[in-house]
């Protein structure tokens, strides 16, 4: 039958506009103006430690003790108010509820299970949400998917992946699954496809329909595998 594998934030969560306009007002309050389309283009999609040496160096000096800590309560905040889905991600996700499913994600499992919780979305996934920190090492490695996949019972290339990084596509394609690439979140700026294309990203959408009707070739296909 296969299995579907979601990334989560910007695919299934319309999560990073509102993260990085979270980090955009606390860099600038450090004495950096920092724009959201600054934030996407410097942060997103980076390793929390590398985006802290970013900020460190464009404001010269360490960040406060208590800055990520303080970041994080921020931005769940600003979730629990104006956090929406991903437009179509919730009807996708009940289209296709026969075919065992998981959420493979980089971020925190409270932040997921909040997340989850605002979108009233828990029920779809149960026990199967896994963040990276349960691997030894996170996307652009495969270990969150194959992860997934072994929690799921099913073997690696019987995944579809539904990513919207670069970070994720690699990650997915090494751990020998068929990802699309889904621009559909309010972050996505002109010239995203072309990142998940490098990235090698062979199938794009730009809508969750768009996903469906691929999502149905790919599942008819396992279907019909011996």
């Amino acid at each position: 039958m296969g299995a579907l594998i979601f990334d989560f934030d910007g695919v299934i969560a319309d999560s990073e506009e509102i993260a990085n306009t979270v980090l955009a007002e606390a860099v600038s309050g450090l004495g950096h103006p920092t724009t959201l389309d600054q934030a996407l283009s410097r942060y997103m999609g980076r390793r929390w430690v590398e985006a802290v040496a970013e900020i460190e160096a464009a404001i010269g000096k360490p960040l406060p003790d208590n800055f990520s800590d303080k970041l994080k309560l921020a931005t769940l905040a600003r979730f629990r108010t104006d956090l929406k889905e991903v437009s179509g991600a919730t009807a996708f996700i009940r289209r296709f509820s026969h075919i065992p499913r998981a959420i493979a994600s980089s971020s925190s499992i409270d932040r997921l299970q909040l997340c989850l919780s605002v979108l009233a979305l828990e029920a779809e996934f149960g026990p199967h949400v896994f963040s990276a920190d349960k691997v030894a090492r996170g996307k652009p490695h495969p270990d969150i998917f194959l992860y997934a996949a072994s929690k799921l019972g099913v073997n690696p290339n019987q995944c579809l992946v539904i990513e919207d990084s670069a970070g994720g596509i690699r990650a997915a394609i090494a751990a020998g699954m068929t990802v699309v690439g889904l621009c559909a979140a309010s972050h996505i700026r002109d010239g995203h496809d072309l990142k998940l294309r490098d990235a090698g990203a062979v199938h794009l959408a730009k809508s969750w329909s768009q996903v469906e009707h691929f999502a149905l070739q790919f599942f008819s296909r396992q279907d019909a595998s011996p």
